[in-house]
């Protein structure tokens, strides 16, 4: 697989996915009936902020990761990033790549550490691979997400200081 720089003409192989995933509510804080056009704004942030896709050997996306500071000012030495697996892709080392990539990519931009601000303890794929990347988990808010079939559940502030 291939990680790249992403591009506004991957938007229609990224959305389809990026739309399951957030109209599914189970994973990421975003409306569940968030737009096309928002969503793209969204993912494909302008610098400082990035965005790659992973691709096999045919060019198809599998997946894709957003980073950019996760805070301004004094605080825009911490990196926080976003990933989506298309589903049909999972169990292949898609996130596990992504993941990686990000971290390199942030630690040569001199970030300090990174942050994921709302990972939801449900999702314990998620919460594992980003443990046996190295981030410890911080505190859970309780009840900080409200889960389409499991009510409320705690969000993870998961960290790594580089």
């Amino acid at each position: 697989m291939l990680i790249r720089e992403a591009t506004t003409a991957d938007w229609p192989a990224i959305w389809p996915f990026f739309h399951t995933i957030v109209a599914a509510g189970e994973t990421y804080t975003y409306p569940r009936d968030l737009d096309e056009e928002i969503g793209r704004e969204m993912w494909l942030p302008a610098p400082p902020g990035r965005t790659v896709v992973a691709v096999d050997d045919a060019g198809t996306v599998l997946g894709s990761a957003k980073m950019n500071p996760n805070h301004m000012g004094g605080a825009s030495h911490i990196a926080s990033a976003s990933f989506m697996v298309d589903p049909r892709c999972a169990g292949r080392g898609v996130g596990r790549a992504l993941g990686e990539h990000v971290l390199a990519w942030a630690r040569a931009e001199g970030y300090r550490a990174m942050q994921f601000n709302a990972v939801v303890e449900t999702n314990t794929r998620a919460v594992a691979l980003w443990q046996s990347l190295g981030f410890t988990i911080m505190t859970t808010l309780p009840e900080g997400f409200h889960h389409p079939t499991k009510g409320y559940v705690g969000l993870h502030i998961m960290y790594q200081q580089f």
